[in-house]
């Protein structure tokens, strides 16, 4: 009678829950509690930690793989290409023999993404925010990558902001507008005698926005680890919370 207390008090929280969906989630929550079970259920406070504790080994390990010489560079899923806004100049350097300089500016541009992935992760660890009881079960019961699109939900635009210097930093660091400049500076002229658009992308911004996809990328394959492989599940606690779907 008790447990079916607990879960009739879940039905009258979940109303637009399907009952037979809710009892499946219902009995996935309240590990067995018979006697022949000695496993103990998952409180709400567990499925919180775990979540959070999955998002920051993802993190870690993304940013660790990210911040490694060519971890954008050499990761064609992340690498950053040349400025969409850039395209005319691309061509146009190439035309006037330059290819080595736009080159140079693509690996450049990568460089500073994995220079700035080096303090990207307490930048994270350090947004992921509270979550509600609803939403985390929701998280818990979601798609291989439903913790980090929270996260991205939640995260994306404070993250910008604190990461934005840190990019700057590392565009400095690697001297990447050494390599633009001189290139842009260039094509200018010629945009402007031929009275077409100048280009002047915002390297910080671009780079920016880039880097955090490609980390959002990463770090979205570290969930799937832990959820899908249960060598990857580090912790305890991790075994717990995630050995508890049933998939």
């Amino acid at each position: 009678m008790k447990k079916l207390g607990i879960i009739f008090g879940l039905s009258s929280l979940l109303l637009f829950t399907q009952c037979d969906i809710l009892e499946s989630v219902a009995n996935d929550i309240l590990t067995a509690s018979d006697s022949t079970s000695t496993s103990a259920s998952l409180t709400n406070d567990e499925v919180i930690a775990g979540l959070k504790e999955a998002l920051t080994v993802g993190i870690r390990n993304g940013a660790t793989a990210a911040s490694a010489q060519d971890g954008f560079f050499m990761n064609n899923a992340i690498k950053l290409p040349f400025p969409e806004d850039a395209i005319a100049l691309r061509d146009k350097a190439i035309e006037w023999g330059l290819q080595n300089k736009v080159d140079e500016i693509t690996l450049t541009l990568n460089r500073a993404a994995e220079e700035a992935s080096k303090s990207a992760a307490p930048i994270f660890v350090d947004a992921i925010t509270s979550m509600s009881i609803s939403d985390g079960f929701a998280i818990l019961k979601g798609s291989d990558s439903s913790a980090t699109m929270y996260l991205m939900d939640k995260t994306t635009a404070p993250l910008t902001n604190a990461f934005k210097p840190v990019v700057h930093n590392a565009i400095e660091t690697v001297k990447l507008t050494s390599y633009w400049e001189p290139v842009a500076t260039r094509y200018n002229k010629f945009a402007k005698l031929a009275q077409r658009p100048q280009v002047n992308p915002d390297l910080d911004q671009y780079v920016t926005t880039k880097g955090i996809s490609g980390l959002f990328h990463l770090i979205k394959g570290e969930e799937k680890k832990i959820r899908l492989n249960p060598a990857a599940r580090v912790t305890d606690l991790l075994k717990k919370v995630f050995g508890s779907v049933l998939r």
